[in-house]
């Protein structure tokens, strides 16, 4: 049973509340929710001088060219808020507001059921977000008290991620909308239609068809229907430029978000944004009694390229995914648009492919899909977005031209051999299905004279964002641009054996491990194996993110 309805609403249609928080002067929260986008609360705001904080989700994305057009959106947060601090509010809010509807509507058990009870939280994220997005997240929900950091604490709670798409498919599954073509085998791309983001993913069952594997990498691209109001906005500015509505805008963007953009269907058909009062008159511009009539046409291509988005999103996956793909299915906030779902059918369904929309609360299947997620777990394999490797040391090879080329940049290890530093060495390559038990190594090689200084592993591991496509190891210096850092993987090596080792500058110890990583769940997840007397031996290894954005 989900929470139906949320302090401020005037209705318990969609139990959707948006992203929207006011600050007083001194940075506490003074509404939120449905609550601060009330009639009136525009008013109060500016005479008492509050700030207005939306879209902050949006201060999360990852720092990549893709997610550049999302700078608009990205305003500054008042008083000098970080993300993880207006996230942390956000969340409390929920918490505070699920647990109060607990309790309400069942009085006598409500109460103690929460005080006893472990609760496990999902947050949904888009699927573009990655672990630094998903490290800021637990930060904010630590802030926000819905889990410790220490396990030994009261709260025992717990926290798992699941991606937007993920969470639309387990949604379908639990609604009974997988035909028998799907059960069969047959893809299905599921597109989550959002305010910010479009999220692209693929999908088939496996034998029985009951679990489902991932069977293309997944997408996320901005082009939510916020980008729909974007273009309106831009277009009535350069249409009013001129006029003495050009003030009026922000009420008829607001309109437009709310009614027009959502009414819209037909593009033979006139419609229009209502603003200021019905003496409002302009006959050249199309305004009488307070209405500005748009042309259909102009309305449709404001959609124009989000639609692109999505259907060159679709084909492309398809001609990517490791099993066929004959199904679609659009959800989310945007998919309730019947414009554009009826443009991404005509243009979709003469490609071969079926198009379905789910009949009720579309905007509420990630929430409710990430829940029977972690109840079913339907999806047991994923598709890697990215290459991932580690910064290698390449023993020197003159019969190799790139290692020719770069002989000034030669060093000689502590085995005496001359070798060439900063080769990106793949351990997993990108867009391939990894199970969430699959394990992936890499190896650890640490050498030196002070035992000291290697009882500590700090180990980067990198992520490639090119094009090209790597068999074993290239050198990062011929795309600089294309490699960041993923994580870093820390050990305490304390207790794992050195060998004395002879090299040309005299005896040193060193020290050999594997880093193993889990790349198949939706958090990354890491160890360390070392060798001792024949026998393999496993301790534990901690995933740090950078969370400085």
């Amino acid at each position: 049973m989900g929470v139906t309805s949320f302090p401020g609403q005037a209705t318990v249609a969609n139990a959707k509340i948006p992203s929207i928080i006011y600050y007083d002067k001194d940075g506490l929260v003074r509404a939120i929710g449905a609550e601060a986008d009330r009639d009136g609360i525009e008013m109060i705001a500016e005479e008492e001088e509050w700030e207005k904080v939306e879209w902050f989700k949006l201060h999360l994305r990852p720092n990549t060219p893709e997610f550049a057009a999302a700078t608009e959106f990205v305003k500054p947060l008042p008083f000098k808020k970080t993300v993880v601090e207006v996230l942390s509010d956000f969340l409390k809010y929920l918490n505070d507001c699920a647990k109060q509807y607990i309790q309400e509507r069942h009085p006598g058990i409500g109460s103690s059921i929460l005080e006893d009870a472990e609760i496990h939280y999902i947050l949904p994220h888009p699927n573009g977000w990655e672990g630094q997005q998903q490290a800021l997240m637990r930060q904010a929900a630590e802030k926000a008290g819905l889990i410790s950091r220490c396990s030994h604490g009261r709260n025992k709670n717990k926290l798992t991620f699941i991606t937007e798409g993920e969470a639309s498919l387990n949604r379908c599954i639990e609604k009974g909308l997988i035909t028998e073509d799907i059960q069969r085998g047959s893809g299905i791309t599921i597109v989550d239609a959002g305010g910010g983001t479009l999220d692209i993913s693929a999908y088939a069952a496996k034998s029985g068809g009951k679990d489902f594997e991932e069977i293309a990498e997944s997408q996320c691209h901005l082009k939510g229907s916020i980008f729909v109001t974007k273009a309106a906005k831009e277009y009535l500015h350069d249409f009013l430029k001129r006029s003495k509505f050009l003030g009026d805008i922000p009420d008829m963007e607001r309109y437009f978000d709310r009614k027009t953009k959502c009414e819209f269907r037909n593009p033979a058909d006139p419609n229009y944004i209502r603003f200021g009062s019905v003496r409002e008159r302009d006959t050249k511009l199309g305004i009488n009694s307070g209405k500005l009539r748009l042309a259909g046409k102009d309305v449709a291509s404001f959609f124009e390229p989000s639609v692109k988005c999505i259907i060159d999103s679709v084909l492309a996956q398809r001609q990517i995914a490791l099993r066929s793909i004959s199904n679609v299915f659009l959800v989310g906030g945007f998919a309730a648009s019947d414009y554009l779902f009826k443009r991404v059918k005509e243009e979709l369904e003469p490609q071969g492919l079926k198009v379905f929309r789910p009949d009720d609360q579309v905007n509420k299947v990630v929430a409710d899909g990430a829940i029977a997620g972690i109840v079913d777990r339907s999806v047991r394999s994923r598709v890697t977005r990215l290459a991932y490797g580690t910064s290698v040391i390449v023993p020197f090879d003159p019969s190799l031209a790139e290692h020719r080329k770069r002989i000034q940049q030669l060093k000689r290890a502590y085995s005496g051999e001359m070798a060439i530093p900063d080769a990106f060495s793949v351990i997993l390559q990108k867009n391939t299905q990894v199970s969430e038990t699959q394990e992936f190594r890499c190896s650890y090689t640490r050498g030196g004279p002070n035992p000291l200084f290697l009882r500590t592993m700090v180990k980067q591991i990198l992520c490639y964002r090119g094009k090209q496509s790597i068999e074993k190891y290239q050198f990062m210096d011929n795309e600089p641009e294309s490699y960041r850092e993923s994580c870093t993987v820390k050990a305490d090596l304390t207790d794992i054996p050195m060998a004395l080792c002879f090299g040309s500058q005299g005896t040193y110890l060193e020290v050999v491990i594997d880093i193993i990583i889990l790349f198949g769940c939706t958090e990354l997840k890491a160890q360390i194996a070392w060798n001792e007397n024949g026998v393999e031996k496993r301790g534990p290894a901690e995933i740090i993110y950078d969370t400085d954005i």
